[in-house]
């Protein structure tokens, strides 16, 4: 049986892709290995369980790199170009043609790297009509995809917010100070607004959006395309448009840039309308920075911690912004005391 290391050792070499490639560049992520050619990607899922997908079989993995393919061809045209079997007939691997089936791979057109979001905001090369023009692409989307309205989000919202205060309560790793009254505030707004929640997923406001909108996802070249949905869990991907665009300019915010954000949801509520209510939006905002305040968190947790300075910092970051955002949620008394600096 080949295992993973040498799979990672033959993808990592040129000779794995045919006679017009020179150079690979090998990513690692939690759950892939991403290979980068001058022209196309691929990605090799890695053989994990976490609670929230299962990549532990050859069989598996390959429904995961279909499901990938189709769902991101929604957002980025012509660049998932289909799956690939990695083989082996012999002793040798080799990409397609025939033997046994031992791996499959997303197979990818490369993006110009100088186009994507994160870039070009680092670069100071974005102007407001490249942002609007962002966001009546993803405008465009959401109009022509069907409205959802089982019970997803409010599931997701019900499994995620525990495991947030599981992991920034930890004690050793000193964030529960600071993640505290967000962590309070932001569960007594997810029972005040559930009637609230209902009624937009009644209203069918909720899609089958992205996922994981992030500024390194959106490559802003000749026309948007963006990238890297999250493929393996339907229920993370049912979302309310107005979340989705708001947490892309919370992201944005991160990377330094924060006018983003009011130019994506202004273009938004012109083209779709029923902007959600302030509390809503602040709902919004607080969930998605403490999840992501928990996953920096998370990487402290490992055995082996890469960027062991990054991720204390940027979790700060991120519960400042929570702690912004939670402002406009609604408060029992108790918690009036963290509406302000002051206490106030």
């Amino acid at each position: 049986m080949t295992d993973v290391a040498e799979k990672v050792r033959f993808l990592s070499q040129p000779e794995a892709y045919g006679p017009d490639v020179e150079n690979v560049e090998v990513r690692e992520t939690h759950m892939s290995w991403v290979f980068l050619t001058e022209r196309h990607v691929y990605k090799l899922k890695k053989p994990v369980i976490y609670p929230h997908l299962d990549f532990s079989t050859t069989e598996k993995r390959r429904r995961n790199c279909e499901a990938e393919v189709r769902l991101n061809r929604r957002l980025a045209d012509g660049v998932y170009l289909g799956i690939v079997a990695l083989r082996l007939d012999g002793q040798r691997l080799h990409l397609g043609g025939e033997g046994e089936i031992v791996d499959w791979l997303v197979h990818m057109n490369r993006l110009p790297e100088a186009d994507m979001l994160d870039r070009r905001i680092a670069e100071g090369r974005l102007a407001h009509a490249d942002i609007e023009k962002l966001a009546n692409f993803l405008a465009d989307f959401y109009a022509r995809t069907p409205a959802e309205t089982d019970e997803a989000y409010l599931d997701h919202l019900a499994r995620e917010q525990p495991i947030n205060r599981s992991v920034l309560e930890l004690p050793e790793l000193g964030f529960r100070e600071t993640a505290l009254p967000q962590l309070d505030a932001l569960d007594h707004a997810i029972e005040e607004l559930r009637l609230a929640l209902e009624a937009r997923i009644s209203a069918g406001c909720m899609v089958e959006g992205h996922g994981d909108l992030r500024p390194e996802h959106v490559c802003l070249n000749d026309s948007p395309k963006i990238i890297d949905g999250l493929e393996f869990n339907r229920r993370m991907r049912i979302i309310d448009p107005f979340d989705e665009v708001n947490y892309l300019g919370l992201e944005c915010e991160m990377e330094g840039a924060a006018w983003i954000r009011p130019v994506l949801l202004e273009v938004l509520e012109r083209r779709i309308d029923r902007r959600p209510e302030p509390a809503l939006m602040a709902l919004y905002g607080t969930f998605r920075m403490l999840l992501r305040a928990r996953l920096s968190a998370a990487h402290l947790l490992e055995d082996e911690i890469r960027k062991p300075d990054k991720w204390g910092p940027q979790t700060f970051r991120y519960l400042a912004l929570a702690e912004r955002e939670a402002v406009n949620l609604p408060y029992r008394a108790d918690q009036i005391a963290i509406r302000s600096p002051a206490g106030t």
